[in-house]
C-alpha cells in the first residue's frame, strides 16, 4: 500500500471514530432537548396578543324589512355571525377542506409547519401547512407575512389557543375572519356575495365551494378564473366532498347526487348612493337617540333591519321621478336645479316608516330633504288647528262651539279679533270670500279664517296640540296668530308623524325606521310606535273629514285616486316650500318640496317646476296621489272609520244676519281697514243657519258677544309680509 493510500485509511478511521452511532444518536438527542427546551423558552415568552387592527372589524348591514340587504358601512365587508347560523355539514366542509384532524389535534402541524418555513427560508417559495388553529392565529392575531419567526410565534399562540378555546370557538373564528375574494370577509359576507343568501342558508354544496375558494381566492373565483382555475377549484371541491364521505360526515349517495354550484356573478357593493345613505343616517340618527353611541356604530357588527318596504321605496322614487325629476332640466336650468323634494311614508297602525325620499341622491345632495327641518310647513298647519279647536272645545269670539259647519268671516287681510298681537293675513291670490263654514276654509285653505281660529282657541294650546301630536318644538315656534299658517319648521317626518295619529284616531303615533339592531353583544329595544290618545278620537276623526274635502272638492284634488283619502295642500312664505300631507285609512304620506341655491339658500320655487308658483296643490299632490296609487296596488276599498261632532258644513255660507253693530271692516287697496259706523258683533259672524246635509245636525245658536272697538292692522309678526302666506 502506497503512502496515499495509508494516509486516507488513517483519515477513515478517525472520521468513523468521531462519527460514531453512539454520538450520532447522543448529538440527536442533546439537539432535541435544545430544540424543546428553546421551544419552551419560546413559550414562555411569547404571550398571546391582542386582535390585529382588522380582525375586529365589521360592516354594518341594513335590510328592508323583507330581509333582503340594503347597505352595508364600513372599512371592511365583515358580519361576524356565530356557529350555531352555520349549518353543521358547512361547518365540516370547511375542516375537510384545510384539517381533518382538527378535532382531534392540539392546533399545531408541526412537521407541515416545519416544512412550509424550511421551504420559505431555502426560497422554494412560500407554503402553508397550517392547521385550522394556525390559521385563525394567523388571521386574528398575527399578519399575513410569511417569515419563519411569524411561523414560529404562530405555532406557540396555536398551541395556547388550543388550550384557552373549545374547537367550536376557534372554528368560528377562523370562517368569520378569513377572506374568501370579491371583498368578502367571513362566511355571512361571502354567503351574500357568492350566492345571495345569509350563512344559515347554505346550502353542503355551496360551503364546500366556498371551503374550496379559501386556498386561492382570486384564482379560484369561479367568475373571473380561466379554464385552469376552474378545474382546479372543481378539483378542490371534489376532494372537499370526498373527505366528508371519508370521514363519515356525508352520505355517499347525497355525495353522488350534489352538482358544482356555480356562484351568482358579483353585484355592486351595497353602498349608500341613492336613497340607502339618507335612509341608513337617519336610521343611525335613531339609534342614537335609543343610546347607541356613535362610537358603537363606528366599530360595526350591526345587523340592522328597517321598516322600510322595499316595494313601497321604489314606488316612492319611481312617483318623485316620473312627477317631478323627469320634467326638470338640473344641468342646464339653475332656476331647476333649486328644486328638492322630501317625503316620508308612515304605517299609521304600526307607526313604521315604510319608504323615505331623501332627495336626488345622498352622495349628490348630502341633506336629507324628508328629516331637515328647515323650511316651513305651511298651510298644512291648519288642520292641527282644527283639531285643537276641536279637542279643546273652543268657541268664537261670540260664544259658538267650532265645527265644520262654523262659519268664519274669510275676508282678505281682515284682522284678526281677541289677539293683543295684530295679525291680518292675505288669502291666496288676496281672494275675497265672505261668510265660509270651516269645511270651505279648510277646502280652500283660506288663511283668514284660520288666524281667527288659532285666536278663538288661544296659539299656546295649538302649540300644546301641536307637540302632542308629534311636531318637535324649536326656537321658530312660537305662540302668535301667525302659527295658524305654519311659520316654524318642520320636517315631512314630523308632519307625516302628527297626521298618522289623526289617522289613528287621536292614538300617538311615533314613526320609526329601525325595525330591530341586533350585535353579538346587545340587542337594542324598538321604539314603541304606538302611544295613548292624545286628543280625543271625535276631535281627529272630524278633522279626518275635513281634510276628505280637501281632496274631493279642494286645493288637494290632483291626489284623488281610487281610495278615500283626507290631506292638506300648503305653500309658504316667497314660495319657498310647497308641500301635500294625506292619508288613506292605510297609509300616511308627507311630500314637500323646497327650494335651495348651490350655497344651500333657502329660494323661492316660483317658476321653477311650472310657470308661476308652485304650490302644493300641484307637484306635490300629484306625487302623493301616484306613490299612493301604487304603495296601494293601484287603490283600495278600505274606508274610514270615523266618529265625528255631527256637525257639516258646506262650501258655501249665506250671507250673515246682522245683530246690532257694523259689518266687517273693509280693506282697501293698501291693506289697511275702513271703520264703517257701527262696529261688528264677532270674529266669526252670525248667520242664518246654512242647510244641513241630511244625517248631521246644525250646530245650536249661541248669544253673540260684541266687540267695543275695531282694531288698527298693522305689519304681522314673524316676518310676514303683508301676512302673504299662501294656500
Amino acid at each position: 500500500m502506497g503512502r496515499t493510500g495509508k494516509s486516507q485509511a488513517r483519515k477513515g478511521g478517525r472520521i468513523r471514530r468521531l462519527f460514531t452511532w453512539k454520538k450520532l444518536l447522543g448529538t440527536f438527542f442533546v439537539g432535541c432537548l435544545l430544540m424543546m427546551g428553546a421551544f419552551y423558552a419560546l413559550y414562555l415568552m411569547v404571550p398571546v396578543p391582542s386582535a390585529n387592527a382588522d380582525a375586529t372589524l365589521q360592516s354594518n348591514v341594513y335590510k328592508y324589512a323583507n330581509g333582503k340587504v340594503m347597505a352595508r358601512t364600513g372599512k371592511i365587508n365583515r358580519e361576524i355571525v356565530g356557529l350555531e347560523k352555520v349549518p353543521m355539514d358547512v361547518q365540516r366542509a370547511f375542516v375537510a377542506a384545510e384539517n381533518k384532524t382538527f378535532y382531534k389535534d392540539n392546533g399545531v402541524d408541526v412537521m407541515g409547519t416545519a416544512r412550509a418555513a424550511w421551504n420559505t427560508l431555502t426560497g422554494k417559495g412560500k407554503q402553508g401547512g397550517s392547521t385550522i388553529t394556525q390559521q385563525y392565529v394567523k388571521n386574528y392575531y398575527l399578519s399575513q407575512d410569511q417569515t419563519a419567526t411569524r411561523k414560529l410565534k404562530e405555532m406557540v399562540i396555536a398551541i395556547k389557543v388550543d388550550q384557552r378555546m373549545s374547537k367550536s370557538e376557534i372554528l368560528a373564528g377562523y370562517i368569520n375572519t378569513s377572506y374568501y375574494g370579491r371583498n368578502a370577509y367571513g362566511i355571512q359576507a361571502a354567503a351574500q356575495a357568492f350566492y345571495g343568501v345569509d350563512a344559515t342558508k347554505l346550502t353542503v354544496a355551496q360551503g364546500a365551494y366556498l371551503a374550496s375558494v379559501l386556498q386561492a381566492p382570486s384564482q379560484y373565483d369561479w367568475t373571473f378564473a380561466g379554464p385552469e382555475g376552474r378545474k382546479l377549484v372543481e378539483e378542490r371541491w371534489n376532494y372537499v366532498l370526498d373527505n366528508m364521505v371519508e370521514e363519515g360526515w356525508l352520505d355517499a349517495g347525497q355525495r353522488a347526487g350534489l352538482k358544482f354550484p356555480v356562484p351568482q356573478k358579483p353585484k355592486a357593493p351595497k353602498g349608500l348612493s341613492g336613497q340607502s345613505g339618507y335612509i341608513v343616517e337617519a336610521a343611525n340618527q335613531e339609534l342614537m337617540r335609543q343610546g347607541v353611541s356613535e362610537e358603537d356604530l363606528k366599530a360595526g357588527g350591526w345587523t340592522i333591519t328597517l321598516n322600510i318596504d322595499e316595494k313601497k321605496q321604489k314606488a316612492l322614487v319611481k312617483a318623485v321621478d316620473e312627477q317631478l325629476e323627469d320634467k326638470l332640466d338640473r344641468k342646464g336650468d339653475k332656476k331647476q336645479a333649486t328644486v328638492q323634494a322630501g317625503a316620508t311614508s308612515v304605517d299609521p297602525k304600526t307607526g313604521a316608516v315604510v319608504a323615505m325620499y331623501g332627495g336626488i341622491g345622498a352622495t349628490e345632495h348630502w341633506t336629507n330633504n324628508a328629516t331637515r327641518r328647515d323650511y316651513q310647513p305651511a298651510s298644512t298647519f291648519k288642520p292641527i288647528v282644527l283639531a285643537s279647536a276641536l279637542d279643546n272645545g273652543a268657541e268664537t269670539q261670540d260664544g259658538r262651539r267650532i265645527g265644520l259647519g262654523t262659519i268664519y268671516d274669510g275676508t282678505s287681510r281682515r284682522p284678526v279679533v281677541g289677539s293683543d298681537i295684530r295679525f291680518a293675513p292675505e288669502n291666496e291670490d288676496d281672494q275675497n270670500y265672505g261668510p265660509v263654514t270651516v269645511q270651505k276654509a279648510t277646502n280652500s285653505s283660506i288663511n283668514s279664517a284660520y288666524a281667527q281660529m288659532i285666536v278663538d282657541v288661544g296659539p299656546a294650546k295649538a302649540k300644546q296640540t301641536a307637540l302632542a301630536l308629534g311636531m318637535k318644538d324649536g326656537k321658530d315656534f312660537g305662540t302668535t296668530p301667525a302659527m295658524s299658517l305654519g311659520v316654524m319648521g318642520a320636517s315631512t317626518l314630523d308632519m307625516a308623524g302628527a297626521y298618522a295619529t289623526l289617522d289613528n284616531h287621536g292614538n300617538k303615533v311615533t314613526p320609526t325606521l329601525v325595525k330591530s339592531a341586533v350585535h353579538k353583544d346587545r340587542t337594542v329595544e324598538a321604539v314603541k310606535s304606538i302611544g295613548e290618545r292624545v286628543i280625543s278620537r271625535t276631535a281627529a276623526d272630524t278633522t279626518t273629514k275635513a281634510m276628505q274635502g280637501v281632496v274631493q272638492s279642494g286645493s288637494g284634488f290632483r291626489a284623488a285616486g281610487d281610495y278615500q283619502a283626507a290631506g292638506k295642500t300648503g305653500t309658504s312664505e316667497n314660495n319657498r316650500s310647497a308641500w301635500f300631507v294625506g292619508y288613506t285609512p292605510e297609509l300616511v304620506t308627507a311630500v314637500g318640496l323646497f327650494g335651495e341655491d348651490a350655497k344651500g339658500n333657502q329660494v323661492t320655487l316660483t317658476d321653477t317646476i311650472n310657470p308661476g308658483r308652485a304650490n302644493g296643490g300641484k307637484t306635490p299632490a300629484q306625487i302623493w296621489g301616484a306613490y299612493t296609487t301604487k304603495a296601494l296596488g293601484g287603490g283600495s276599498d278600505a274606508t274610514f272609520d270615523l266618529e265625528t261632532d255631527g256637525t257639516s258644513g258646506g262650501d258655501t255660507a249665506p250671507a250673515p244676519t246682522q245683530t246690532t253693530g257694523s259689518p266687517t271692516p273693509t280693506p282697501t287697496a293698501s291693506g289697511q281697514a275702513t271703520t264703517p259706523p257701527r262696529p261688528p258683533t264677532s270674529t266669526a259672524t252670525t248667520p242664518t243657519q246654512p242647510p244641513t246635509p241630511t244625517g248631521t245636525t246644525p250646530p245650536e245658536p249661541t248669544p253673540t258677544r260684541t266687540r267695543t272697538s275695531d282694531p288698527t292692522i298693522q305689519p304681522p309678526p314673524d316676518g310676514i309680509v303683508d301676512g302673504r302666506l299662501a294656500d
